[in-house]
């Protein structure tokens, strides 16, 4: 059996933290990167680095030959943007992925996915279960993406382990959680809505890191995880940067007509500009949410043990203040 592994998406955030985790775990990497993508710390990690897109399908037969597994963590991953753009990294590219590691003949396929494909959470806590029900573009996207790894699974066989990480915190990040909760704040940007009482679903990235070296391993084939902390809220994460980054602990509290007709302003604004709105439109499905999905299964079935939440954003901070200082002004 090969060691080799082919990793999408190993340029990013979670790219960061996976390469060097697989690479100690004694699994030789084949990494798909795009020619924009920054590859300069690659080489450093004896990685093997092959030029492509996941909307390729010729370029990835190629590059999938003499794998033995498959970590598709590439993904569109932001607040605004073209629905045809999330539909075609999301979707048709995770489907031609999974197409090619059908045809190379793959022992494992894992496909990295997101709790948001929920959509619109239920009142309470929930599991792999619930119903999705999808409400943006990326959404959209990312549960189709997860519907045709499943089809291919069914039709072909391909041994897949759906992964559905919360919320992606930890050193390294610049948006997402870590720009509204860690960076914001460490700024002087100190925002909360709905004074805090709502409930978000983050994960240490590292955590991401070393439950997708487990699920190529042992996760049982067909089976979909949430890879999350404990919900929190939005004030008790607050309160823990407050404390961890030394700075206070007030919050300009916004209501939600004013933050969505603020957030409304920026939109017309970026639809001539082509920039992302700072506060785009779609925030409002995350944080006007109670996001409480539960980690039940995948500490049952992969040992999964969250990095504590003050620990992790104890690291997050002081990565934060050091990339601060050589960061530009917003």
């Amino acid at each position: 059996m090969s060691n080799l592994i082919f990793l999408t998406g190993g340029t990013g955030f979670l790219g960061h933290h996976l390469v060097p985790r697989l690479r100690r775990a004694g699994y030789r990497v084949r990494l798909l990167a795009r020619p924009a993508s920054r590859v300069d710390w690659l080489p450093r990690q004896g990685v093997e680095i092959f030029p492509g897109d996941v909307t390729d399908p010729a370029g990835l037969e190629i590059a999938l030959h003499g794998c033995s597994a498959v970590i598709h963590a590439a993904g569109l991953f932001r607040f605004w943007g073209a629905e045809e753009a999330f539909e075609r990294v999301n979707h048709h590219g995770t489907r031609l992925v999974a197409q090619a590691a059908v045809r190379a003949g793959v022992e494992r396929f894992v496909h990295i996915s997101t709790i948001a494909v929920v959509g619109r959470p239920p009142s309470g806590p929930f599991d792999e279960n619930v119903a999705c029900r999808p409400q943006d573009a990326y959404q959209r996207s990312k549960l189709a993406g997860e519907r045709a790894v499943r089809t291919l699974a069914e039709r072909e066989g391909l041994r897949t382990v759906i992964l559905r990480p919360g919320g992606f915190y930890g050193p390294g990040g610049w948006y997402g959680f870590n720009r509204l909760f860690v960076l914001d704040p460490l700024r002087g940007l100190r925002v909360q809505v709905e004074r805090g009482r709502r409930y978000i679903f983050p994960v240490y990235i590292a955590d991401v890191a070393e439950t997708i070296l487990t699920a190529l391993s042992r996760a049982p084939a067909g089976e979909t995880y949430h890879v999350c902390d404990a919900p929190v809220t939005h004030a008790h994460v607050n309160r823990l940067v407050s404390e961890l980054a030394g700075i206070a602990r007030w919050r300009v509290n916004v209501p939600r007509p004013i933050m969505l007709a603020f957030a409304s302003l920026l939109e017309r604004v970026a639809a001539h500009t082509g920039r992302e709105p700072f506060y785009p439109l779609n925030l409002r499905h995350y944080v006007f949410q109670d996001w409480r999905p539960t980690h039940h299964k995948a500490r049952r079935d992969l040992g999964f043990t969250p990095t504590p939440l003050r620990e992790g954003l104890r690291a997050t901070v002081a990565w934060a203040r050091r990339a601060l200082k050589s960061a530009p002004a917003l």
